[in-house]
């Protein structure tokens, strides 16, 4: 009889327990040795909290980089008029816009493509040396300044989609001046198809110029551990 691999049995949480143990073991070559810490002092409560927040600000500043390309196609569909097309997203529990789910998806596929898992990894593992185990345990706090990471979402984004709102406002403008010139003209006839057909042309050629961005905000972010 043909027995079956007991890895197949693992669901999504096995496998990211064992995913982090594995880094975490792989990692113990590169850790700067450190002094023994008794287990049942208050010391060791707050470096195991000191870890457990350096591996929650590098998961946040990673996905800082997603919501600000999210945040971009969300500003975009809404200038396009597409928030007619909206949908629960699950993932943050809040409507979304097709164009903003679009842009999560697509950002999702270039993280992979770009390795950006693996820049992950390489700054997890660089950070045990950045930030040691030592007697400042929340001293990782003033260099990174997580609390200052929010205003990346609304620049990056808004410059994202800055092109395409400014294309958007120019349309805009152009079926204003028409509605005044010729009111005859049943300007909410046409203005819809117009604002979208310009808005998802602008948006197919703004795609290929979002790798450089994306890779800058990457590195901008990773290097405040590495």
């Amino acid at each position: 009889m043909k027995q079956r691999c007991p890895l197949c049995d693992l669901g999504p949480i096995e496998v990211r327990i064992a995913l982090a143990f594995m880094v975490a073991f792989c990692a113990q070559g590169v850790a700067p040795p450190i002094e023994p810490v008794p287990l049942d002092s208050a010391l060791a409560v707050l470096l195991v909290v000191q870890q457990l927040l350096i591996g929650l600000s590098l998961g946040f500043a990673v996905r800082i980089i997603f919501a600000a390309l999210e945040f971009a196609g969300e500003v975009s569909g809404l200038q396009m008029g597409m928030n007619f097309a909206g949908f629960f997203d699950p993932v943050l529990a809040s409507q979304g816009t097709a164009i903003g789910r679009f842009y999560a998806t697509l950002v999702g596929f270039l993280f992979i493509v770009l390795n950006g898992h693996l820049t992950v990894i390489h700054a997890v593992v660089q950070s045990l040396t950045v930030f040691p185990v030592g007697p400042e345990p929340f001293a990782f706090l003033r260099s990174t300044m997580p609390h200052t990471w929010g205003a990346e979402v609304f620049s990056m984004g808004l410059w994202i989609a800055m092109p395409i709102i400014a294309v958007l406002l120019f349309v805009n403008v152009v079926l204003g001046v028409i509605s005044r010139v010729a009111p005859q003209v049943n300007i909410f006839s046409i203005g819809f198809p117009i604002t979208m057909g310009l808005g998802l042309i602008s948006m197919m050629m703004m795609l290929p110029l979002l790798q450089t961005p994306f890779v800058a905000a990457l590195d901008r972010m990773l290097n405040l551990f590495r």
